[in-house]
């Protein structure tokens, strides 16, 4: 059986989402990106236009009116069943609560036609979690981005026992046609690969600075000179942006929750999320 994924979908405009959508736009697909309100579009809107100065600046190709083009080619939408009547995948990049992906799944099986292949970016949740939701656990499975899709590009593939293993090659398949080199997992884990590893790196670092043993910019300092890493867990943390862990933070154990309140104290009710306000635990 040979699966053609031409028209994309992608759910959530975030900080990941756009990205996302751009990468794939960028890369000849036909992409309609779906948030919930028109003015949640309005971030959108504003976030390709910071990402096609970027494309211009640092990914080969995007010169010549390319990242333009690009940026004009995504179909924005607030209406659901308009923004999936089509699509041959649809990607979910929303908010890392299994309550909110539940509801975008019940709602996405009655709207989707049922060729669609669904495809969570979930950072943590298990794809197995969700299935159910899904209406269509033969054709769901998990897609995980890294921030900055243009330079880590990483696709993280991993499916259920329910996956159809032609469903899951497509999308190994459309990985590599956007630009991504697709990493195969063979089980389900929690955290993939890329967060078993990052998570408790991140987390271990939120906990230095929320115990008061030294400052976020000591801890990134001496990761950076001790290993010759390009960047700490706080820099890290800023470009990811902070409601992301702090969602998996409150939704883990008691230790879990306290760096959540931390991070939700002294940060987020400040309206300092990171790189995309200006402001995190650096000043951008």
């Amino acid at each position: 059986m040979t699966i053609d994924i031409r028209k994309v979908t992608v759910l959530g405009t975030g900080v990941l989402g756009s990205q996302i959508a751009f990468q794939t736009a960028f890369s000849g697909f036909d992409v309609t990106a779906y948030d919930i309100s028109d003015e949640a579009l309005a971030g959108a809107k504003d976030r390709f236009t910071t990402l096609a100065a970027t494309y211009r600046a640092e990914v080969a190709g995007a010169g010549d009116g390319k990242a333009e083009r690009t940026e004009s080619a995504i179909t924005l939408s607030s209406d659901l069943a308009q923004a999936v009547r089509d699509a041959d995948l649809v990607i979910e990049a929303v908010p890392e609560v299994l309550s909110i992906k539940r509801e975008t799944y019940e709602k996405l099986a009655e709207a989707a036609p049922e060729r669609t292949i669904f495809a969570s970016n979930s950072s943590t949740l298990l794809p197995s979690d969700m299935k159910d939701f899904t209406g269509r656990p033969d054709r769901f499975l998990a897609l995980h981005f890294a921030n900055r899709v243009w330079q880590f590009n990483t696709a993280e593939v991993m499916g259920t026992a329910d996956t159809d293993p032609a469903v899951y090659r497509a999308v190994v398949d459309f990985a590599t046609d956007i630009g991504m080199v697709p990493i195969e997992l063979h089980r389900e884990k929690a955290g993939y690969v890329l967060n078993s590893l990052l998570v408790p790196f991140l987390n271990s670092g939120i906990a230095l600075a929320a115990g008061g043993y030294a400052e976020p910019e000591a801890v990134d300092k001496t990761w950076r000179i001790a290993t010759g890493a390009p960047m700490g867990p706080f820099q890290i943390l800023d470009i990811i942006g902070l409601t992301t862990p702090y969602n998996i933070l409150a939704n883990g154990g008691e230790n879990e929750q306290q760096l959540a309140k931390w991070l939700k104290d002294n940060y987020i009710d400040k309206g300092n999320l990171g790189v995309a306000t200006g402001e995190g635990f650096y000043h951008y």
